[in-house]
């Protein structure tokens, strides 16, 4: 039995464990699936957006995997620094595979981006996602008018949050201190900025679309901001998901949403060069003026444009981050490897394998997990022969508890689960996501059923 563990319990870690356990090759594959969270399915469950059911229904097939009876969850195990040793885990399994994703953001690298009421927005989203390493609640509170840097889907979700209304979040999981936040929103003015133009943009139609149907909300475009794209006028050779693009802006900058208490406005070719202070917090966006430079990119103008905001949500993408004892790119924020394979100096290092962003760097949708990692089951399964030769514990658990640790097992998961659908029960709705380590691992040792 060829022992592997699988670190991330996100899509491309489950898709990974799927792949090894069932290929019909010799020898048969067990897999560990660690996550430091107690709870599985990685961005499925902290990313997608409360109100994208769609999506999160995902969870379900991720499930059918982690309940396959050759694959265990083991949650609330840290590997690296203040937990378990990444050179304790080799040696406790033939393989390893990484599948821990892109766990920091972009920065903007301009004057006043720390400044209090500026914040990525991977933090907004782990906020109202009930992230247990969230830790403020306090984005909304006293401003009046919003600015997202960037045009990619995550900035139209949290965009789009900020514009929902109570009956139309309270049916979701969200957590109900941020429901409760947000039901409190002063945000009346929301301003989507990227700086380059409408042909460029990274959001995908259907999330586009998505922001025209919100109820008592005016979507505002700028015509003659849209026509400084060259692509505007005639976008036949545009790519077929950035033409639909630009046809959804033509269509509300001929036809504006009726007007709403809410009003999101989307900008293009404006860069952020500044965010400036107002009684020790941001207060407004310094802009500058952009024009298309024939290469694909963009060039400054010189001229300015402030744009208020006692709210800033930086949505510029992801970054991954160092992992202690791996060797790791820091140009391009990915381990090195060769088909899922780690590489040191050069060379394959045998029984260390990567898959998802940490391996391809943040780029692709849920769906592209799948053939990245049969990619690296692939070159695991070729090296099954010789990684079989190794001895290790026939339980890796026992090594693991005898570690210190407690790892949270599929019980417990189910525990958590049937506290997040009492704790629904209670308020009035339905699921709602128990927001803290502490409510969490409680609710995991409450591993007797009701």
């Amino acid at each position: 039995m060829l022992q592997v563990a699988v670190v991330g319990s996100g899509p491309s870690g489950v898709y990974t464990a799927q792949g090894l356990v069932q290929q019909g090759q010799v020898p048969e594959v067990r897999v560990d699936v660690l996550d430091r969270l107690p709870c599985p399915y990685g961005l499925v469950r902290y990313g997608v957006a409360p109100d994208h059911e769609k999506i999160k229904s995902l969870q379900n097939n991720l499930r059918t995997v982690l309940e396959h009876e050759r694959v265990r969850f083991l949650g609330g195990v840290l590997v690296g620094p203040d937990g378990l040793p990444a050179a304790r885990l080799r040696e406790l399994y033939h393989a390893v595979v990484y599948c821990v994703g892109a766990a920091t953001d972009r920065h903007l690298g301009v004057p006043g981006e720390e400044l209090p009421g500026s914040w990525s927005a991977t933090e907004f989203v782990s906020w109202y996602s009930a992230h247990p390493d969230s830790l403020s609640d306090g984005f909304v509170v006293g401003a009046r008018a919003a600015v997202v840097i960037g045009v990619g889907n995550v900035a139209v979700d949290v965009t789009r949050m900020l514009a929902r209304g109570t009956a139309e979040l309270s049916p979701t999981d969200m957590p109900q201190s941020a429901l409760a936040a947000l039901a409190d929103s002063r945000v009346r003015e929301i301003q989507m900025v990227g700086r380059r133009g409408p042909s460029q943009a990274r959001f995908t139609t259907k999330e586009l679309r998505e922001l025209g149907g919100l109820p008592d909300t005016e979507v505002v475009v700028d015509p003659a901001e849209l026509a400084l794209d060259p692509a505007y006028a005639d976008p036949s050779a545009l790519p077929a998901a950035q033409r639909r693009n630009v046809e959804v802006l033509r269509g509300w900058a001929e036809q504006p949403r009726p007007s709403g208490t809410r009003r999101i406005r989307l900008r293009f070719f404006l860069r952020p060069v500044e965010l400036l202070p107002d009684a020790g917090r941001v207060g407004a966006v310094r802009f500058e003026r952009t024009l298309p430079d024939g290469r694909g990119g963009v060039t400054g103008t010189g001229r300015f444009e402030d744009i208020e905001a006692q709210l800033v949500l930086r949505s510029v993408g992801y970054r991954g981050v160092p992992l202690e004892g791996l060797p790791f790119d820091a140009g391009l924020g990915t381990v090195p490897h060769l088909a899922g394979r780690v590489l040191r100096d050069g060379s394959v290092s045998p029984g260390e394998y990567v898959a998802g962003w940490i391996k391809r760097g943040p780029t692709g949708v849920i769906g592209t997990n799948r053939p990245c990692a049969k990619e690296t089951v692939t070159s695991l399964l070729e090296d099954a022969p010789t990684l079989a030769r190794r001895d290790v514990l026939p339980d890796p658990l026992t090594a693991l508890r005898a570690e210190g640790l407690h790892p949270v097992e599929w019980e417990g998961w189910q525990a958590i689960e049937r506290a997040e659908a009492a704790l629904g029960t209670s308020l009035g709705r339905h699921v709602v996501k128990l927001p803290d380590w502490q409510s969490l691992l409680e609710a995991a040792r409450a591993t007797d059923a009701p």
